[in-house]
């Protein structure tokens, strides 16, 4: 990474309007080697412990062109945690009685999921929360066409294409499952999806610093580091901060920060947001590991994973290009916390890492 070697290297830890935490800390460790070692431009995290101070991390620089330092807490894409959003919604409309998890997705989009082996009759709604619903995953056919998408066109994009497997044969993640999702809520509720995150977990939540794009809103609002990518060939990392995030939508749309990330897991694991019922639904998992995060389950758009002091925790993660982040909640509900890098990582081995910083921070702060 020549460039960033241009630039110095900043870290800084708070809570509260305290200006740095001792070196010891070990979840500043932990976002120092992530810059030093697996040279990601910048890394952030945001921790709170019980009852205690919400604390702030940041390392390496927010722009690699000027050597800036990183926002506290600044805002990031949050990727595939879009995904918990669209889930709870769903979920408070089954709670609402205007949606069934088991009912067929044509109960709601008639005829819309027609394909090679793809009928919108034989697969449900919870298949489509659980990533076993067997539809291909438009983004593995969407190119280098960047461009504004609508979510019609996403999916269209992947009825283009075979099922993978027969609906609840295994699981195996696929966007197209979140995109179709979002297009239900829009055809229960007649309203647009941001709207219903809006009014259904932002603003009750008091998520200041979360927001769905509008359309063609390429930029990030307020305080943020730059986002980079970096070809898997090698070669200098560019900045692809401003870019149309359509693609994402209901998958992978949402702008936050670390700290609203974990407000946001700690009132869905409360209860605050979801029914006793619905919560339960949410949390009933199935088998879905990764090489960066082995004994891994996905539930509803929410995915538990072993920590290493005993347990799991809860949430979902996010991988977008420029950002990937990581964290969720304690599962004794102790514990919260969040750690993003301002690239997507390439290789299994930096995402292990990340996780490495979750976990220290959920089990051993301060160490």
């Amino acid at each position: 990474m020549a460039t960033g070697a241009l630039a110095p290297v900043a870290s800084a830890a708070s809570a509260g309007p305290a200006p740095h935490a001792p070196r010891t800390d070990a979840v500043q460790r932990g976002l120092d080697s992530l810059v030093r070692s697996d040279h990601v431009p910048a890394a952030l995290a945001s921790v709170k412990h019980g009852k205690g101070p919400t604390r702030t991390y940041t390392a390496g620089v927010g722009d690699l062109a000027t050597g800036a330092p990183v926002p506290r807490d600044g805002r990031v894409r949050i990727g595939s945690n879009t995904k918990t959003f669209t889930a709870v919604v769903v979920l408070q409309l089954v709670g609402e009685g205007k949606i069934a998890l088991d009912a067929p997705v044509d109960t709601y989009l008639k005829g819309v999921v027609r394909g090679d082996g793809i009928d919108g009759r034989r697969i449900t709604v919870r298949q489509l929360l659980q990533h076993t619903s067997g539809l291909p995953d438009y983004t593995k056919y969407l190119g280098d066409d960047v461009r504004h998408y609508e979510p019609r066109e996403l999916l269209d994009i992947a009825l283009r294409h075979k099922a993978d497997f027969d609906p609840g044969e295994k699981w195996a993640y696929s966007n197209t499952n979140y995109v179709l999702a979002g297009l239900i809520v829009q055809e229960v509720t007649r309203r647009p999806l941001a709207e219903a995150m809006e009014q259904r977990i932002i603003k009750p939540l008091g998520l200041r610093h979360t927001y769905f794009p509008a359309p063609g809103d390429a930029t990030i609002r307020g305080p943020h580091p730059k986002g980079y990518y970096q070809d898997p060939a090698g070669g200098a990392p560019h900045d692809i901060t401003e870019m149309d995030p359509s693609w994402g939508w209901a998958a992978g749309q949402l702008i936050s920060t670390n700290s609203d990330l974990n407000r946001f897991f700690t009132a869905l694991l409360s209860g605050d947001l979801l029914r006793d019922e619905q919560l339960a639904q949410m949390r009933t998992t199935v088998p879905a590991e990764t090489p960066f995060a082995p004994g891994a389950r996905y539930g509803l758009g929410l995915v538990s994973t072993p920590l290493s002091c005993g347990g799991v925790y809860w949430g979902h993660g996010g991988s977008i290009p420029g950002y990937e982040t990581r964290g969720g909640v304690r599962g004794d509900g102790k514990a919260a916390a969040n750690v993003a890098v301002t690239i997507q990582p390439n290789d299994t081995a930096t995402k292990r890492h990340v996780e490495r910083v979750v976990d220290t921070a959920l089990c051993r702060p301060g160490r």
